[in-house]
C-alpha cells in the first residue's frame, strides 16, 4: 500500500498532543508500540490468573506420577492403663495400673489396577497442556486488543492534529473575512458563516481530544496502569510501513492459522483431554492388586521378662477321700527384676507381608455412568474443536476481504482529500481576490476537512486490517 502518511506535515504539531496525556513531556513514559505490548504481557492479572492455573495442572500432573510410588505408613500410641483394662503383651484382663506403647508401620504397592496410574499420568499431562494453550490464547487476545488500541491512539492523535490544523484555517479565514467586511467586500452573512466555521472546527477539536484521551485510558488499562499515569507515545517511522501488505492468500492464512492459532491448539488439546479421560474411566472395571507390609512391636509396664526356668515340688491335688496331698515336679519360670523398654521392642517385633485383590462386582452401574458421560463430553469437545474451526475460517476469510477492502477505501480517500485540497487552493485563492462568494468558499473548506478526517480514518484503518492478518498468520505484530 503506498502513499501512507501523506500528512507528514501535521508532525510539528503533534507533539503539542503530548499535553493531553496530562504532566509535563519531561516526566512521561514513552510508549511504543512493543512496549505497551511487553507491559501488557508482562501486568496483565488475566494472565496471571491463567498461569495460576497452569502451575495447578502442573502439580497435578506430577503428583499423577508420584501415585506410582509405594504408600508408608506409620503410626505410634502411648496409653495409662487402670482398671481391669486388657494386658495387650499377654491378652489377659487385669486390675493393674500399667503404661502401654505400640508402633506399627505400614507400605502397601499397587502392582496392577488396569492401568489407571498410567492413564492418569497421561490425563494430567494433557490438562496441563490444556492450560497452557488457554494461557496463549489470553496473552494473543490481549496483543491484538493492544495493537487495536494503539493503532486507535494514533488515529485519534492525527485527528486531533488536523483538527487544530482546521482551526488555523478557519480562524484565518475569520480574520479576513473581518477585514473584508470594513472595506465592504463581504457581508454580515459571510461574516456569520466564518464564525460557523470556526465554531465547528473547535468541536472537531473537542472531540478528536475526547476520542484521543478515551483511547489513551483503554491502553493504560491493558497495562494495567494508574490513569492518572503520563505517558507519550512512541510513533512509528512512517517509512517502515510505507509498502503496507494488503493482499492474502485466503486459503494459505487459514491453512496456516489451523496450525498454530491458539483457539484451535487450545480446543484440539481439550478434546485429547477428554479422549484420555474415557481410557481412565475404563479402568474402574478390572480388579486391583497390590503388595502389601507392615512391622511393629510394643511395649507394656507390667510384661515380665522370662531368662530362664527352675523345677520345684508343687501340689497339683489331693486324694479323693483321704485329702492327702498330691506333688508333682513343674518348671517355674524365672524373671528378670526390670525388662528395659529397648529390650522389650526387640523382643515383641512382629510383620508381615502380602497380596491383597480388590475384585469389582456390582457398583450400582458407576462405573458405567462415568465412561458413558466421559464419553459425551469428548464427543462434545470434537463439536467444540470443529466449531472453532469453523468460525476460524469465516473470521480469516472476513478478515482478508476487510484488508483488501480497507485498502480500497484508503486508496479512494485518499485520492478524494487530494482532490479536494487542489479544489480548496483554487476556492481560496479566488476567494481572496473576491471571485468567488463566502458560501461556496466555506463549502470547499468543509468537504476538505471532511475529506481529511476519512483518509486519517481509512489510513489506519488498512494498517489494522493487515496487523489483523499478521496476528492469525502468527507474525509479529510490529509498526
Amino acid at each position: 500500500m503506498k502513499h501512507l502518511f501523506t500528512i507528514k506535515n501535521l508532525k510539528p504539531i503533534a507533539a503539542a498532543i503530548l499535553l493531553f496525556s496530562g504532566g509535563s513531556a519531561m516526566a512521561q513514559e514513552k510508549i511504543s508500540l512493543e512496549k505497551a505490548i511487553q507491559n501488557a504481557l508482562d501486568r496483565n492479572l488475566q494472565i496471571k490468573q491463567s498461569q495460576f492455573t497452569e502451575a495447578l495442572a502442573n502439580e497435578d500432573y506430577k503428583q499423577a506420577k508420584y501415585n506410582m510410588l509405594p504408600n508408608v505408613n506409620a503410626s505410634g500410641q502411648g496409653s495409662y492403663n487402670f482398671g481391669r483394662s486388657p494386658n495387650l503383651t499377654t491378652y489377659a484382663y487385669t486390675n493393674q495400673t500399667f503404661y502401654y506403647v505400640n508402633g506399627q508401620a505400614q507400605a502397601s504397592l499397587i502392582l496392577f489396577q488396569g492401568r489407571q496410574l498410567h492413564e492418569q499420568i497421561v490425563s494430567n499431562k494433557l490438562m496441563l497442556e490444556a492450560d497452557k494453550n488457554s494461557t496463549a490464547k489470553v496473552k494473543n487476545d490481549l496483543v491484538l486488543n493492544v495493537v487495536t488500541t494503539f493503532l486507535s491512539v494514533l488515529t485519534n492523535q492525527d485527528l486531533v492534529t488536523a483538527a487544530k490544523q482546521q482551526i488555523d484555517i478557519a480562524q484565518l479565514t475569520l480574520d479576513r473575512t473581518g477585514k473584508s467586511l470594513k472595506v465592504g467586500n463581504s457581508t454580515m452573512a459571510d461574516l456569520s458563516q466564518a464564525k460557523a466555521q470556526v465554531a465547528t472546527a473547535e468541536l472537531n477539536l473537542t472531540n478528536a481530544q475526547n476520542a484521543f484521551e478515551s483511547s489513551i485510558l483503554t491502553l493504560k488499562q491493558y497495562m494495567e496502569m494508574d490513569p492518572n499515569t503520563a505517558i507519550e507515545i512512541d510513533r512509528p517511522d512512517v517509512s517502515k510501513i510505507a509498502d503496507l501488505k494488503t493482499a492474502y492468500d485466503a486459503n494459505y492464512v487459514i491453512k496456516t492459522a489451523l496450525k498454530i492459532n491458539p483457539d484451535i491448539k487450545l480446543a484440539e488439546s481439550q478434546e485429547r483431554t477428554y479422549a484420555e479421560q474415557i481410557k481412565v474411566a475404563r479402568t474402574s472395571y478390572y480388579p486391583t492388586l497390590s503388595l502389601f507390609g507392615s512391622f511393629g512391636s510394643n511395649y507394656s509396664s507390667i510384661s515380665q521378662n522370662i531368662i530362664g526356668g527352675q523345677t520345684i515340688s508343687q501340689q497339683i491335688g489331693v486324694v479323693q477321700g483321704t485329702n492327702q496331698p498330691v506333688f508333682a515336679q513343674v518348671t517355674a519360670p524365672i524373671v528378670a527384676n526390670s525388662y528395659p523398654f529397648a529390650s522389650q521392642f526387640g523382643n515383641n517385633y512382629n510383620g508381615s507381608v502380602g497380596l491383597n485383590l480388590q475384585i469389582p462386582i456390582f457398583g450400582k452401574f458407576q462405573v458405567r455412568t462415568t465412561v458413558r458421560k466421559a464419553k459425551l463430553s469428548y464427543e462434545n469437545a470434537a463439536v467444540t474443536t470443529q466449531l472453532a474451526k469453523n468460525t476460524l475460517t469465516k473470521t480469516i476469510s472476513q478478515a482478508v476481504l476487510d484488508a483488501q477492502a480497507a485498502d480500497k477505501k484508503y486508496q479512494s480517500a485518499l485520492q478524494t482529500y487530494l482532490a479536494n485540497k487542489d479544489a480548496y487552493n483554487v476556492v481560496q485563492q479566488r476567494y481572496n481576490v473576491g471571485l468567488v462568494n463566502s458560501l461556496d468558499y466555506n463549502t470547499s473548506l468543509t468537504n476538505l476537512n471532511k475529506s481529511q478526517f476519512d483518509m486519517i480514518a481509512a489510513q489506519y484503518e488498512s494498517i489494522f486490517r493487515s496487523k489483523v492478518i499478521d496476528y492469525y498468520l502468527g507474525n509479529p505484530i510490529t509498526l
